[in-house]
């Protein structure tokens, strides 16, 4: 009895503090509640025993009876679904559905296409999973008021299932760093070339401004969203495949794939279906029949029969292997008790999946002897939406209440506890922390439940302090302290300034959390301005920037308590920041490299023309860009400098803020010697003093206004584009090309005339084969919708220079074996006529078969190329097609042409006359006819 009543007399303490995921040696005392296991299951943690349960698990209704029971009033449930809350519907989404096939036939570039209709029906349901992931980044961005690839890849593992996840950030990994290493002709190839992907990603950053999925958008983020969508239609295409195979027993294939099979496919499969369903909540783990069900990558059976295979023995019985899966898949608990042993059991076993699979290119807690853990309010909120009173009810000492205030939530939108842990440990991990909180659960409700909300997570202290068991007494003593400090600060009280200082410890009123933050920069973020002038009176210091601390977001180091002022837009902050000797370029030292945003950069890129006016007043460079940790980077001071930032938002005020601003301080202007002097020199310069000035010269901005313009054309920005062009900026072929793209899109023809009279000053050493893959099929589509008489003259003499002094392809004769003739009775007979000749003014009954079969002096009656095109006589027309190539000249290639439109002769392709020949003719002489329309 003493032992059950040591047992029964557990303190939350014990539930919740201990070491982390494995093993109980680094901890004091360890706990079912942790992510190791208790004291009287340690033997047995990497034994062949079965799990101990609790008492509450040895009712006859308890969690584990709640995997994959349906309720009696479920099916009501599934009547109403409707009700709940839907996802928007995008009108228009940054791919097309040729970009789809071709992502789709990458790999398999010989397999027969998939059916329209079903490529268009995919496309619908992915764009759902699209808005998904960016609804959660941008919830996630308004921390730091930027979508960085941090707030992607979070969102990503949000949202996504482990397996779903892990191959999306996987390939986007891939793309980050192919785009990276091509350095050598950046300016020459599309972000998507460069990246190795088949969809845009110039449209996916234009779409993701437009979306307002944050103010900044970082080109990092565009490129982890491109690859993750690209990705995830593969994923999805190869299950529906699998899937499709094996129901029809090996015979199935994409061309057969109809929308049916592949909504039943998505239907069984219990990653996808939830994922691409319309309504707002995400309905994890469980299929269209509400069958819970684990992840490939958390098959339990399937790892022990590899590990039996390859000798390392096997680690758990099937009895301990049955608990385990459904302590993953349990949707309801009674207690806190039990819930804590079942987190227990879970994270005990998704650890050493999470170290083999980290899916982020940064993995801070993998390595550390201290890892993440749940706090005791994160254990309480997530049993508050687990709870379910009728498991209560078996105990004789509870007794059920007599009158109900509320409905349980049905078991049709209860996701199972490896949902709950997946989404609450991807928010934990993106703010850098090493325990789950309360808000981490009240996240992934809101995620996971319908009808459920909560605020985004704001950048306040609060969430800084880490009551972990791996420090001593005397310094968690002093970290409660700091922490009560800076929650006096956060207040907003200035009286309390000199009280919260002496808490803050010997570092005073520069002391940081473990998020790297000081009392400043959370004032500067509040836009609290008295706050920030008493600090400044106590003697924070201003130039103050992040470099350490185990909690720092990776994009802010370096950040000062201006950048923090200019990320969340207060003005009169920045004016107090600087008027105290605030440096304007942030952390950035003479001659050093800059690892971070600017100011100028920030307010550029948010398009708050305000702060880059004032940043611009007191001194700040436009032309310093951001190099990468990497150290990949092609500019003397890195890359997406204030200009590029601008045109790439699209802030065309803001872009010509900074030229004016440029100008205005050098009084230097482009000159064609300079354009020359600069691509005839060598890219490698030395790097020289930021404080020397040179970075102001006509050629250090003729590198920053080719950087914007790329990104300004990649991106749709064409006005920009255009007026970086009318500066002096030479074109490249893929900014043309993509600038000429954007106005036919867009219906802009005088801006179509200009561009098409620009192509002459594009030298031929910029021709690629972008030109033929992407240039001529435009401009051939260009010229079939355009009616405007300037737009096809210019296009057709760049055809004539694009041909070239080859000699035009001859015609040949259609070789076809003549059918027997028909019988007599079908000459001139009414009934058995299907065409009708007026000849002499009575009418003459034929058979098109006779026509086919006729002699060559019949060709004279009809009227050569209409009458063998309107009754499909192949060889007749083919005949016709030679005579007027071998006749066609000067003087009668526009009759011929004019005559051809007229009778639909034109290809779909591109201006097909008869097979080919009078394009190539026009093509090759095309400058002596200024008449043709």
């Amino acid at each position: 009895m003493a032992g059950k009543g040591k047992t029964g007399a557990r303190t939350l303490e014990d539930l919740t503090l201990d070491s982390g995921y494995g093993g109980a040696a680094d901890s004091f005392r360890s706990s079912s509640v942790s992510l190791c296991c208790s004291d009287a299951h340690l033997s047995h943690a990497h034994g062949g025993n079965c799990w101990h349960l609790t008492e509450s698990m040895h009712s006859r209704h308890n969690s584990l009876d709640t995997v994959n029971t349906v309720l009696a009033e479920d099916a009501e449930i599934l009547e109403c679904s409707g009700q709940c809350a839907k996802l928007p519907e995008l009108e228009e989404v940054p791919w097309s559905l040729a970009e789809v096939e071709g992502a789709l036939r990458r790999d398999e570039a010989l397999a027969p296409p998939p059916p329209p209709d079903v490529v268009a029906r995919l496309s619908a349901l992915v764009s759902r999973a699209l808005v998904r992931v960016a609804r959660e980044a941008q919830r996630l961005s308004l921390r730091y008021a930027r979508c960085t690839r941090h707030e992607v890849q979070s969102a990503v593992k949000a949202v996504l299932s482990w397996t779903i996840s892990v191959n999306c950030v996987a390939a986007a990994l891939g793309a980050l760093s192919l785009y990276n290493m091509s350095t050598g002709d950046r300016f020459r190839r599309g972000k998507s070339a460069r990246c190795g992907l088949v969809f845009s990603v110039g449209r996916f950053f234009r779409w993701m401004v437009d979306s307002r999925v944050a103010l900044r958008v970082h080109e990092h983020a565009a490129i982890y969203l491109t690859a993750c969508v690209e990705s995830l239609f593969r994923e999805v295409w190869s299950r529906v495949l699998r899937s499709t195979t094996s129901n029809s027993g090996g015979g199935g294939s994409a061309a057969k794939l109809n929308v049916e099979a592949l909504e039943q496919a998505i239907n069984n499969d219990s990653e996808l279906w939830g994922l691409l369903q319309p309504y707002q909540h995400l309905i994890c783990g469980k299929n269209a029949s509400g069958v819970l069900s684990l992840p490939d990558s958390l098959n339990l059976h399937r790892d022990q029969q590899r590990a039996g295979k390859s000798g390392e023995g096997q680690a758990f019985s099937q009895a301990e292997l049955r608990t385990i899966e459904q302590s993953l898949l349990a949707t309801r608990v009674g207690s806190i008790a039990e819930l804590s042993d079942l987190v227990s059991r879970a994270m005990h076993h998704l650890q050493p999946l999470h170290i083999k699979n980290p899916s982020n290119g940064t993995p801070v807690h993998q390595n550390r002897s201290g890892t993440i853990h749940w706090e005791p309010e994160a254990l309480y909120t997530l049993c508050y939406f687990m709870h379910c009173p009728q498991i209560e009810w078996e105990n004789p000492n509870v007794e059920p209440p007599k009158v109900t205030l509320h409905t349980e939530r049905p078991f049709i939108v209860m996701p199972p506890l490896m949902e709950w842990i997946r989404v609450a440990v991807a928010h934990t991990e993106h703010r850098r922390s090493f325990s789950v909180d309360s808000d981490d659960v009240r996240q992934a409700a809101r995620l996971l439940l319908p009808g459920v909300d909560c605020e985004p997570r704001q950048l306040k202290a609060d969430d800084c302090f880490c009551a972990t068991r791996k420090l001593d007494a005397a310094s968690t003593e002093a970290k409660f302290l700091q922490d009560l400090g800076f929650r006096m600060l956060n207040c907003g009280r200035t009286d309390l300034v000199k009280q919260a200082v002496n808490l803050l410890g010997p570092d005073g009123i520069n002391s940081m959390t473990e998020q790297g933050m000081t009392p400043l920069m959370y004032a500067c973020v509040r836009g609290d301005e008295a706050m920030v002038q008493m600090l400044l009176d106590a003697g924070a210091d201003v130039p103050s920037s992040v470099h350490r601390h185990p909690s720092v977001y990776p994009d802010t180091r370096q950040g000062t308590p201006l950048t923090f002022a200019v990320l969340h837009g207060h003005v009169p902050v920045v004016q107090l920041l600087l008027d105290a000797r605030a440096n304007v370029e942030g952390a950035l030292q003479d001659g050093a490299e800059n690892y971070t945003e600017t100011p100028l950069q920030l307010a550029s890129a948010a398009g708050n023309f305000e702060l880059v006016n004032l940043l611009l007043e007191r001194g700040a460079d436009p032309l310093i860009g951001t190099t990468y940790r990497n150290g990949i980077t092609s500019a003397p001071l890195g890359d997406m400098n204030s200009y590029s930032l601008a045109a790439a938002h699209g802030h065309r005020n803001v872009f010509r803020k900074l030229l004016s601003q440029g100008e205005k301080d050098k009084g230097d202007v482009l000159s064609l010697e300079e354009i020359l002097a600069e691509g005839s020199e060598a890219t490698g310069e030395k790097r020289t003093s930021h404080s020397e000035g040179t970075l102001r010269t006509g050629k250090a901005k003729l590198r920053a206004l080719r950087e914007a313009m790329y990104h300004s054309a990649e991106h749709g920005h064409v006005d920009i584009t255009i007026d970086i062009r009318s500066l002096g900026v030479p074109w490249t072929l893929h900014t043309w090309l993509e600038s000429l793209r954007t106005c036919f899109v867009q219906q802009r023809r005088p801006l179509i005339q200009g561009l098409l009279k620009d192509f002459s000053c594009i030298q031929e050493e910029e021709y690629t084969e972008e030109l033929i893959t992407h240039g001529l099929p435009l401009m051939f589509q260009i010229l079939r919708a355009s009616k405007n008489e300037v737009i096809s003259q210019q296009l057709s003499v760049i055809f004539t220079q694009c041909y070239g002094p080859f000699p035009i392809p001859k015609l040949t004769e259609i070789k076809k074996k003549q059918t027997s003739r028909l019988d007599p009775h079908f000459l001139n007979n009414k009934e058995m006529s299907d065409v009708t000749f007026l000849v002499e003014g009575k009418p003459f009954y034929a058979h098109k078969v006779l026509l086919f079969t006729a002699s060559t002096r019949n060709t004279e009656v009809m009227e050569l190329l209409s009458a063998a095109k309107f009754f499909q006589l192949e060889a007749l027309q083919r005949h016709c097609e030679i005579i007027c190539s071998k006749n066609i000249t000067i003087d009668t290639c526009v009759d011929i042409y004019k005559h051809a439109r007229v009778r639909e002769q034109i290809s779909q392709h591109a201006l097909h006359l008869p097979k080919g020949q009078k394009k190539n003719y026009y093509l090759k002489n095309h400058p002596y006819f200024d008449n043709i329309y």
